[in-house]
């Protein structure tokens, strides 16, 4: 029919092409532009969860640094002597003072003389859970000690010299600060605690031992024999001993 209108097929094919590069244009953006962009922001999300984290590990790191620099307890022994007595032993004569952070004694020295060069330093521990230690806690914060004894390897333990009564808080503890019934109780039930995993538990404790390092001693040595807030006990290599003063 002449009289008819004609469906504007070009125009329509126009339209769709229009479309379609519309719609590609709008894929490529994406593909090209928007994708990469989120991507980059997840990386960079990621990369800044990784960073705080590892700044985290970092500062909990730095404070057990300081944690393992600073000394709960600490003992000077001075080797005064060392020589064979008349049926041809060794003895070794020995200084033994608990001092300070400044190496200022905290209560009276003590002398011992033992046979034999080896000397062992018998102690008690307890140690507290690491969380309590790197927290400060004001009780738990740091390890205990007792100085049990000290005796040499060619003599009995048990016979060796007392320092600190066992079962009963070491009196630098008490002179220190305000002793606590919780820490007098340790003591008094050290061997229950140690024998019980649910008793220790309940209390904090992480571990809980006797520990007895050894030194080979020299004359004219000076030793400190330290207890970390971590829970171990060292001893420190021997230094010369310094030349009394002059009269």
């Amino acid at each position: 029919m002449s009289g008819g209108r004609h469906f504007p097929i070009r125009s329509f094919a126009a339209s769709v092409v229009l479309v379609a590069v519309a719609a590609g244009s709008v894929y490529l953006c994406y593909e090209l532009v928007v994708k990469p962009r989120q991507a980059l922001e997840n990386r960079i999300r990621e990369q800044q969860g990784t960073i705080l984290k590892l700044e985290q590990e970092n500062q909990r790191l730095e404070t057990y640094l300081k944690i393992l620099k600073h000394i709960d307890r600490r003992a000077r022994v001075e080797v005064l002597r060392q020589a064979k007595d008349q049926q041809g032993s060794l003895q070794t004569t020995i200084r033994f003072t608990e001092v300070d952070d400044a190496g200022k004694p905290v209560n009276a020295s003590r002398e011992f003389t033992l046979p034999g060069q080896e000397v062992y330093f018998d102690t008690l521990v307890i140690k507290f859970d690491d969380h309590f230690v790197e927290q400060g806690d004001p009780i738990k914060g740091g390890a205990l000690m007792v100085f049990r004894r000290i005796f040499s390897s060619t003599m009995r333990a048990q016979d060796g010299f007392v320092i600190d009564q066992e079962g009963q808080e070491p009196e630098v503890y008490a002179e220190r600060q305000a002793s606590s019934q919780f820490e007098k109780d340790l003591w008094k039930r050290f061997w229950d605690l140690a024998n019980d995993e649910k008793l220790a538990k309940e209390r904090g404790v992480r571990a809980i031992h006797g520990d007895a390092p050894y030194m080979l001693l020299e004359p004219d040595r000076v030793y400190e024999i330290c207890l970390r807030s971590t829970g171990e006990v060292i001893i420190t290599p021997g230094t010369r001993m310094a030349p009394p003063p002059a009269e």
